[in-house]
């Protein structure tokens, strides 16, 4: 058995960066009004920010059917028989759908996982199998290991900019015009217990109540020692640095740092977002 290993760009690293690591990636669209992009490959996330803060609304859609279909091709033609995918969670889109066809249409064996998420989680997952996959670890265990990792994750996003979400039809004008009278802020969640799909976890009266709540939410869950956790930003950067500073002091043991929120999901939350993902790794014994 000769495995490859593919995902997309909701791991925030292009292409290039991705096959410097032996891993094969589609990236994902993003859409103005006249334009499809390729997330990373066309557009960085800082461009993608600057259309966004200029009113434009983007919107997000699955890799080309074409681009994957000409992956996979490449990846049977250079002598593999079975793929290894962890892409964007199936509650967000139709990726892994899309690669299994493509992966059936080509006659290779598929093989996948769901991390319910995307992002560094993501990024991670893809990585670690790979990793096993060289140390001689079965696909069925590496499977398992990953699990508990997917497991011990969460995504937390608390968006400002309700109006955007409004526009995007994902909150009505009402709700929205209600929410900025009684300045109250989202907390909305995504991982296994939503399926993958972006739920809303609480609404409290203040951004600081909110930032308040993620960390109650985090220290119920575990949070502390060997976790990684990441808190994402939408352009502007001084509300997440506080609560780096909040998940630094709450969780000292924890690794925890500052990067920009992938523009897929960026697209949707709109400028000023403060997204926190965390996960276990596995230990150094794998």
């Amino acid at each position: 058995m000769k495995v490859a290993f593919v995902c997309d760009s909701g791991t925030s690293r292009n292409v290039k960066q991705l096959k410097e690591m032996g891993i094969y990636s589609c990236p994902l669209q993003i859409t103005d009004d006249k334009v499809s992009y390729l997330e990373l490959e066309d557009l960085s996330i800082d461009e993608v920010y600057e259309k966004i803060a200029d009113g434009v609304m983007m919107k997000t859609s699955l890799p080309p059917l074409g681009y994957i279909q000409e992956t996979f091709e490449t990846i049977k033609n250079e002598g593999y028989d079975t793929v290894f995918a962890v892409p964007i969670c199936n509650g967000l889109s139709g990726t892994m759908n899309a690669m299994r066809l493509a992966a059936e249409h080509v006659g290779l064996q598929f093989e996948s996982i769901d991390t319910y998420v995307t992002a560094e989680l993501e990024f991670y997952c893809v990585t670690k199998a790979k990793q096993l996959y060289e140390q001689g670890v079965s696909l069925e265990e590496i499977k398992e290991k990953l699990e508990g990792v997917i497991d011990s994750a969460s995504t937390m996003l608390v968006p400002v900019d309700l109006d955007h979400l409004k526009r995007g039809g994902r909150l009505t004008p009402t709700a929205a015009m209600l929410a900025n009278l009684l300045k109250i802020k989202p907390v909305l969640r995504i991982d296994k217990t939503t399926e993958g799909r972006i739920d809303v976890f609480d609404k409290v009266r203040t951004l600081p109540r909110a930032l308040d709540r993620v960390i109650d939410f985090m220290r119920e869950h575990g949070v502390g020692e060997g976790y990684e956790v990441f808190v994402a930003y939408v352009k502007e950067t001084k509300d997440c640095e506080v609560m780096l500073g909040k998940i630094k002091e709450a969780f000292p043991k924890a690794n925890a740092s500052l990067i920009p929120l992938i523009s897929t999901v960026g697209c949707h939350t709109g400028i000023g977002c403060i997204a926190i993902q965390y996960y276990k790794p596995l230990s150094n014994e794998g």
